[in-house]
């Protein structure tokens, strides 16, 4: 059953029911001080909590659609017409209260927290309104924070990633910054839908008056974080550098593309390194919880930067993979080395200001292979044994799955394309080419766009429920042609969070950085759970160049 559970979060419905768990992996003693991280994810909010010597000893989650069914949400936000994708900003406060709320009755240690932080699904925007800050000020213990906050908001909703309605928007920012190329130089990034600037831009023309009434836009990151320090919360350079606002390389604000928005420098507050400390636990936690007055409060950060702290990505040629409702990989660079393209992200690690993180994100990932499933009328059992009933390379026959407008590579027009062993399109593959296509398909696509952005790995760490799934785990492995590694935890967000918060309390103790290095030493190391065959490499490497092939075709709308 645990093993399911794990499969299921590449799935669109959780199969396990809204539970707080003490963990299993390691006893409490009751003494150690403890570091609480959370993930407000795209489907869920989760929480882990580790000891002083990193043992995880306590997790627990929420999925949104199904723990707070009355926002109505699919797969935890709003899809509308002209790829519109939003989350109602309150269902992320009922979360929270409803989350802390089960800890509570589940008896967790509160005042043993002496740090806590969390994660935020990336580009998120949230709109509070003015007075919004002294609601924040004011909340008083013996009623949940959304009856006390549900009016703060200047939007009921905010854009998520999933969003690509603002092709508009981004044109507009690139050339007042002199073009995409020019954007990349400055903040990482070309200009992308789904990042915040461009829904910033979009919002200030579609919705002028509920701009004018808005006194702070905040990530999903630094909201979560503002609920927990009774304030509003800085956001941090990595989650930031996910903006298209920020300049990599002051690690502040873009002069330029702050004057391209109207009045958003008095909107957005200030940027913060990922270690630092912003305050303590709010009076409003201390009071209705029993957090310790002096536990301290980490700037949030993003999903994947967290997933990077979970992996302890440090040598050269370690990459990290993750598939979840986005599959991105990633991987820890030099500063002096990061040279941002057209295609991929770089943003500022999370860990240590003085490096950078290099990131694919696709669109199209858990949920297209969900649906792939689903259309097979196939239990995720049922799928492995089908997919295994076709040989390595789908004798030929490669599919693309875009269920939505696709970010890597940027294909507009969402659609499944088909094409059998000639190159020729099709409409249709048998249940047995179907399952190996969707999940071949994208592999090599992610293989192929990582090494045009230069990452080369040399062992590939997964997290989330493909660590489980031996189909996906073999196939990774030859594809890349490297060991796969997994960590013990497949919740990498939250456990992310949770060594971020020892980081940056480690940090304050001693007065100065001290490298996370250092700090998370007793981390248990991952474990090889798969090595590649390498006759199955070299027939997948001679399958690239015509992946490409038809790529390149869909591309170009041929």
């Amino acid at each position: 059953m645990f093993a399911r559970t794990l499969l299921a979060a590449t799935a669109r419905v959780r199969t396990a029911p809204f539970v707080c768990r003490f963990a299993s992996q390691k006893a409490y003693d009751g003494k150690s001080n403890l570091f609480l991280g959370f993930d407000c994810s795209t489907q869920s909010l989760k929480y882990t909590a580790v000891d002083e010597d990193l043992n995880t000893v306590f997790s627990g989650s929420l999925n949104f659609d199904e723990d707070l069914p009355h926002y109505g949400t699919t797969g935890g936000f709003y899809e509308k017409e002209g790829n519109v994708v939003t989350a109602p900003s309150l269902m992320f406060v009922e979360a929270m209260d409803k989350l802390l709320i089960q800890m509570k009755e589940e008896n967790f240690p509160f005042g043993k927290v002496v740090a806590m932080s969390g994660s935020g699904q990336q580009h998120g925007s949230v709109y509070l309104a003015k007075g919004a800050q002294e609601k924040l000020h004011s909340l008083s213990a013996g009623a949940t924070m959304k009856t006390q906050l549900e009016d703060m908001f200047s939007a009921p909703e905010g854009a998520i990633w999933r969003d690509s309605s603002t092709r508009p928007q981004c044109k507009q920012l690139e050339d007042a910054v002199g073009g995409p190329e020019a954007m990349a130089r400055i903040t990482g990034s070309r200009a992308y839908e789904r990042f915040t600037a461009n829904q910033i831009l979009k919002f200030t023309q579609t919705q002028p008056e509920a701009y004018a009434n808005t006194d702070r836009i905040c990530l999903v990151s630094s909201f979560m974080c503002s609920l927990l320090l009774g304030d509003y919360a800085s956001i941090d350079t990595s989650d930031g550098a996910g903006m298209n606002l920020m300049d990599l390389r002051t690690q502040d604000w873009s002069g330029e593309i702050l004057k391209a928005i109207p009045d958003l420098a008095s909107k957005i507050g200030d940027v913060v390194s990922g270690h630092y400390v912003l305050g303590a636990a709010s009076k409003y936690l201390v009071s209705e919880y029993g957090f310790s007055e002096s536990c301290g409060v980490v700037a949030w950060s993003g999903d994947n930067p967290n997933s990077v702290a979970a992996m302890g990505l440090q040598q050269p040629g370690d990459v990290g993979l993750s598939l979840g409702t986005s599959d991105t990989i990633f991987s820890i660079m030099e500063a002096a080395h990061s040279s941002p393209g057209l295609e991929g992200h770089v943003f500022v690690n999370p860990v240590d200001p003085a490096s950078h993180m290099a990131m694919l994100c696709y669109k199209n990932g858990s949920l297209a292979r969900e649906n792939v499933r689903e259309s097979l009328s196939l239990s995720w059992e049922q799928f492995d044994d089908v997919f295994n009933k076709t040989n390595p390379g789908n004798n030929g026959n490669i599919g693309f799955y875009f269920d939505e407008p696709e970010i890597i590579p940027d294909v507009p027009v969402k659609g499944i394309r088909r094409f059998n062993s000639d190159g020729q399109p099709v409409s249709k593959f048998d249940s047995e080419v179907e399952a190996r296509a969707i999940i071949e398909g994208q592999l090599l696509s992610i293989r192929l766009h990582s090494n045009l952005m230069g990452l080369k790995p040399r062992r590939l760490f997964v997290t989330g429920g493909a660590s489980v799934n031996q189909s996906i785990i073999t196939t990774m492995a030859n594809v890349f042609g490297v060991p796969v590694l997994a960590s013990k935890s497949s919740d990498s967000a939250s456990l992310g969070a949770a060594l971020r918060a020892l980081h940056g309390y480690q940090c304050k103790q001693h007065g100065k950085f001290i490298t996370y290095k250092q700090v998370t030493a007793k981390l248990p190391a991952p474990e090889v759970i798969k090595n590649p065959d390498a006759d199955i490499h070299n027939m997948y490497n001679s399958m690239l160049p015509r992946y490409k092939e038809l790529e390149d075709k869909i591309v170009s709308g041929q």
